[in-house]
């Protein structure tokens, strides 16, 4: 039987949210004792915790997350270490081939809470990006809560192509070297992202 691996932090209260974005509320509306069942509240922006960018997150007329085909949040993963930093040698040594999903484990899901995770975290040098877009892969997945800091380039570079992101992945780590298929559907919005539970069924 193939091992599944969770890759998506808890979506609750105290879920990372990027600095003044909507922070994540659950409120009971309904409750057994007063209505005969229980029904809560979900209040939360579409990138909070581990999330899907979508094309229109920083594309003026992209896609939004509902107008991309199923088969773009699923495919073979390859996960890359870069706990050491990016090398872009290294990742043309994988031979990283068309549609494949890349994640980069970097083991920054550890500061996930802590004062430096939206400050300090690693970013994707474009170089690697390019070269990710010149490799056609559908998607990209980092256990840090953004691919880059303002202006964003890394960003624009892969959703004007089309190669949707994954943030604030953990557990990476078990994937490294590994070999796995990624799972990673997004809620059926017409928007610029969404929350999204991944995971990694490991064979």
């Amino acid at each position: 039987m193939n091992k599944l691996i969770d890759l998506s932090l808890p979506l609750n209260e105290n879920s990372p949210v990027y600095p003044g974005d909507p922070k994540v509320k659950i409120e009971p509306f309904l409750t057994i004792e007063k209505d005969g069942c229980n029904v809560h509240t979900l209040t939360f922006g579409t990138h909070v915790g581990t999330h899907i960018d979508a094309s229109s997150h920083m594309v003026a007329d992209g896609k939004n997350i509902n107008e991309f085909p199923l088969e773009k949040f699923t495919g073979k993963g390859v996960c890359i270490d870069v706990s050491n930093g990016f090398d872009i040698a290294k990742i043309r040594e994988l031979k990283v081939q068309k549609d494949d999903i890349i994640l980069f484990y970097s083991g920054w899901d550890s500061h996930v809470n802590k004062a430096d995770y939206y400050t300090n975290h690693p970013e994707i040098p474009i170089d690697i990006a390019e070269y990710l877009v010149l490799s056609q892969v559908k998607m990209i997945g980092i256990d840090f809560p953004s691919l880059d800091h303002e202006p964003y380039p890394v960003h624009k570079i892969l959703l004007k192509n089309e190669i949707i992101i994954i943030e604030s992945l953990t557990n990476l780590k078990e994937l490294v070297e590994k070999k796995f298929t990624v799972f990673a559907f997004p809620l059926n919005v017409g928007v610029d992202g969404s929350p999204v539970r991944v995971l990694a069924d490991q064979y």
